[in-house]
């Protein structure tokens, strides 16, 4: 999988926004590209959602499932 990632990232950043004038240019462009793959694309396995709000509705849904109820004082 990991080989995949990285033969995603170079097709998409490297290759297609190369060339690069120096290492800091590709550092700066791959922080870029990884808060955009993390945060903000659509993926198709998750129901065309960023992965980012996939996370947070998960959460949010295991939360209200686990939440125990609080006894009231009357």
């Amino acid at each position: 999988m990991a080989e995949a990632v990285n033969a995603l990232y170079k097709t998409e950043l490297i290759r297609r926004q190369g060339p690069w004038r120096n290492a800091e240019h590709v550092e700066l462009a791959t922080l870029t590209y990884v808060d955009w793959f993390n945060q903000r694309r659509l993926h198709s396995e998750i129901g065309d959602i960023p992965p980012a709000e996939f996370e947070h509705n998960y959460y949010a849904q295991n939360r209200a499932e686990h939440q125990v109820p609080t006894p009231t004082r009357t």
